[in-house]
């Protein structure tokens, strides 16, 4: 059993930047005050220091500018920072971009990911006491489900997007390593996250961002696209849990309970949003466009979170309804961060922060 007697020194959390990093770096950084945290992030298009500007200042966080994709540089870094465990995030995580442009996909997931387990292998050199590598990962590599089922961690995997092919075939090289070198890992798929600081090309943030500006909400085909939502404060408390308690070389699914169909989801959020902008019943409704389906489109995602819930312990915090809410709250008070990331103008954070 991997616990929290262990003695990590040194955790190096990849794309904490990003919308679900940032929420990991944060409670790890305030958790955990004998952790160094090491925040590793390449800052693209969805990567953030603004999302985490309130906890940059601490004694136990440290920021890295580096692309896991360049392995004598993170080579580097592992010797430099000796790094006794690693919280793996950084992905490329849009399937539409996949679509448009696969091999960033495999660059990024794929050879990042291979990246980052050599350089572990190599300054850990087979002590693996107090060491351990944690890949997150998705629900969508299990491909898509008919009207019934679950996905459990024994869900054989079948990948429909480029962007899930490449987090499949880094899911099995985590495993493989940990087979073939002894790697200590733990892995956790998890379903689709929102809440605070997601980068407005996700559905909510988007629709929310529409709906304020009276902009059209395009709709996949018939909308009847189902899926499994997770608050991510709540995925952040999980991959905390995994991290601290989870079995050596096991899987943990990760997600809400609870099913949504997207054309419902958009309704109600077009609910909650009439009533914070004090519009009438109905009107944000109106703004719902049903667009061409995309290709390779899975009809159902839906995860089976029982043996996080049963072995550890974790259960979601929110219902979604109740998650949602604070989310809609949380951008309607935070514009000046939908501005800055739409614009652009976030990326100069990082320069006026962190260059001279």
């Amino acid at each position: 059993m991997l616990n929290n007697t262990k003695n990590y020194k040194n955790i190096l959390i990849t794309g904490g930047g990003g919308f679900i990093g940032s929420h990991v770096v944060r409670l790890f950084v305030n958790k955990y005050p004998n952790y160094q945290i090491f925040n590793l992030d390449a800052l693209t298009y969805a990567g953030n220091l603004e999302n985490i500007k309130d906890i940059e200042n601490a004694p136990n966080y440290h920021f890295i500018k580096a692309d896991i994709t360049d392995a004598k540089t993170i080579k580097a870094l592992f010797q430099k920072h000796q790094f006794d465990s690693v919280i793996h995030l950084a992905a490329e995580s849009h399937v539409d971009r996949s679509i448009s442009n696969p091999k960033i996909f495999v660059d990024t997931n794929v050879t990042g990911t291979l990246n980052l387990m050599e350089a572990a292998l190599e300054i850990w050199q087979g002590n693996f006491e107090n060491k351990l590598f944690y890949h997150i990962s998705t629900d969508e590599v299990y491909g898509t489900l008919g009207d019934t089922g679950l996905f459990t961690e024994t869900t054989s995997y079948a990948p429909n997007s480029p962007y899930s092919a490449s987090k499949a075939a880094s899911d099995h090289f985590v495993r493989a390593y940990g087979e073939t070198y002894n790697l200590p890992y733990v892995i956790s798929n998890c379903s689709n996250n929102y809440g605070p600081n997601q980068f407005p090309e996700k559905l909510i943030p988007l629709f929310i961002n529409n709906i304020i500006e009276n902009k059209a909400l395009p709709v996949y085909g018939d909308g009847k696209y189902t899926r499994d939502w997770l608050y991510v404060l709540d995925h952040a408390k999980a991959i905390d849990l995994i991290f601290h308690t989870g079995k050596n070389k096991l899987t943990y699914n990760v997600g809400g309970f609870n099913e949504w169909q997207n054309i419902d989801l958009i309704k109600l959020l077009c609910e909650i949003m009439d009533k914070k902008l004090d519009r009438r019943k109905g009107d944000s409704e109106t703004l719902i466009t049903f667009i061409k389906d995309r290709p390779g489109h899975d009809k159902r995602y839906a995860i089976d979170a029982s043996k996080i819930n049963k072995e550890l312990g974790w259960e979601p915090s929110v219902t979604f309804e109740q998650g949602l809410i604070k989310t809609v709250d949380w951008y309607l008070q935070n514009s000046a961060w939908i501005k800055s990331v739409v614009s652009g103008s976030y990326q100069e954070y990082y320069k006026k922060q962190y260059t001279s």
